[in-house]
């Protein structure tokens, strides 16, 4: 099993991995089989189902698939080019992507929400067909967008992921029992082996990847930077303010007093990662950690370490991604990190457990720490719907984020308060989150149909 920092921290854009990166996605790819075709189309339409459907509008779907169709990537998204060519779209109701000729689009009637069944391999499902000047559609895909910005075709899900294909890696562990054994019998930390698979599969060496790990870390503090200075209110119409910047001018003025209550760090751990999903739910550019919803926890942990916590070092901060991807790596082959799939315990929960083993990590812990950290953070993460007010990555999604960093926080300090044994092993916590996932009601799993989202008022 291997799953990439690179593919658990992706460069994107919000506020949702799954609902607008992954249709983002799948519509390049579309481009992409309709440039390699034998024939030529006259126009492109449009399904989404499930989730995709009962939460598009909230989570920008709409907009993701018709500019994915007219050629723009997550990872490369320009928000003023965006505008202008959505306004040109709806009003010639043609896309010209690259390579390709014009072709007829209307976004009121070719691009379809499905409310009925939802498509069999996954909640977030969509199709797109290509027209010929008669209407009739001469090539056709079904795309998942499973998780975390990833994408795969209907025979791909049928075949199982290709993530874990490419070059052997010299520690190929699959649960959590086999990282503590490979740790043990190497003498490695997680983060050491995560490093070696890391490398053996891309090639690139240690330097690049240490490279890369802390340009990710730098592209999520500047939205948290940007998060923290920008006031204002969310799109969507819930007319939710953005807090960060309020709070975190409180917490500057109440530096220099004497009396401030120890719990008061809470409060800055809760708006590092406030301003990060505040910035996530404005559409602004987010680093998937290990899912856009769940985007703050990570780096709201990361500047508490490096900010709060004596003896810090910015050069920790690949050991932490690394410890941390290999966490999501766990989840995300045995139970899932989608919302759709699995409710928020898949989202926030799975971010809460890769966050506290990252800061396990860097604060001197054993690999058996670490797995005791992880575990902590998701148990107490269990059962936890996706019930977002009005289909917006807002309410209760950006305090969600707050909490699981704090949560992170105390389930790292607990595990290295200990020796590393520990009742519930992380290997039964993943399994106990796919179980409840799969039992769960599809109206709490990013339908919006149930919970939060039907007992709140939406305006």
């Amino acid at each position: 099993m291997f799953l990439s920092i690179f593919d658990v921290f992706k460069i994107g854009v919000g506020p949702s991995s799954s609902h607008t990166m992954g249709p983002m996605v799948a519509a390049a790819r579309f481009l992409d089989r309709l440039r390699a075709a034998p024939f030529s189309a006259s126009g492109l339409r449009a399904t989404l189902y499930g989730s995709l459907a009962f939460t598009g509008k909230g989570h920008a779907t709409d907009r993701a698939v018709i500019l994915g169709l007219a050629g723009f990537r997550p990872d490369t998204f320009d928000q003023e080019a965006a505008e202008a060519t959505l306004a040109e779209i709806h009003k010639t109701r043609q896309i010209t992507p690259a390579d390709l000729p014009t072709l007829k689009f209307d976004p009121e009637t070719d691009l379809r929400f499905d409310f009925d069944a939802p498509l069999p391999g996954h909640a977030n499902g969509m199709t797109i067909e290509a027209l010929d000047s008669q209407g009739d559609v001469i090539l056709s895909e079904i795309y998942y967008s499973i998780g975390g910005g990833f994408v795969l075709t209907a025979d791909e899900l049928a075949a199982g992921s290709a993530s874990d294909e490419g070059a052997p890696v010299p520690f190929p562990f699959k649960s959590a029992a086999e990282m503590l054994e490979m740790a043990r019998s190497s003498g490695l930390s997680i983060a050491q082996m995560k490093e070696r698979n890391e490398v053996a599969r891309s090639g690139g060496g240690a330097a690049a990847l240490k490279q890369g790990s802390l340009r990710i870390w730098q592209v999520m503090r500047d939205c948290m930077d940007r998060g923290l200075e920008t006031e204002g209110i969310l799109p969507g119409g819930l007319n939710v303010r953005r807090r960060a910047p309020t709070i975190r001018d409180q917490l500057i003025r109440d530096r220099g007093l004497n009396l401030a209550a120890p719990h008061v760090v809470n409060d800055w751990i809760a708006i590092y990662a406030m301003a990060v999903n505040e910035e996530n739910a404005a559409g602004g550019q987010v680093i998937t950690a290990p899912t856009n919803g769940a985007a703050g926890v990570v780096p709201a942990v990361i500047r508490y370490y490096l900010d709060h916590v004596p003896g810090a070092a910015e050069a920790r901060v690949p050991d932490f991604l690394l410890t941390a991807a290999a966490i999501a790596g766990l989840v995300k082959f045995n139970a899932s990190i989608s919302g759709a799939e699995a409710g928020c315990q898949a989202e926030v929960g799975s971010a809460s457990a890769m966050a506290a083993a990252g800061l396990c990590a860097v604060m001197g812990g054993t690999p058996e720490q670490i797995e005791n950290a992880a575990e902590i953070a998701l148990e107490h993460h269990l059962g936890m719907t996706c019930d977002p007010v009005k289909g917006l990555v807002q309410v209760p999604c950006i305090e969600r984020n707050s909490l699981g960093a704090i949560k992170a926080v105390s389930a790292a300090s607990l595990a290295l308060r200990g020796d590393g044994t520990h009742f519930v092993p992380l290997d039964a916590a993943i399994e106990t989150m796919r179980q409840v996932g799969r039992d769960m009601h599809e109206k709490y799993k990013e339908t919006s149909l149930g919970g939060l989202a039907v007992n709140v008022p939406n305006c």
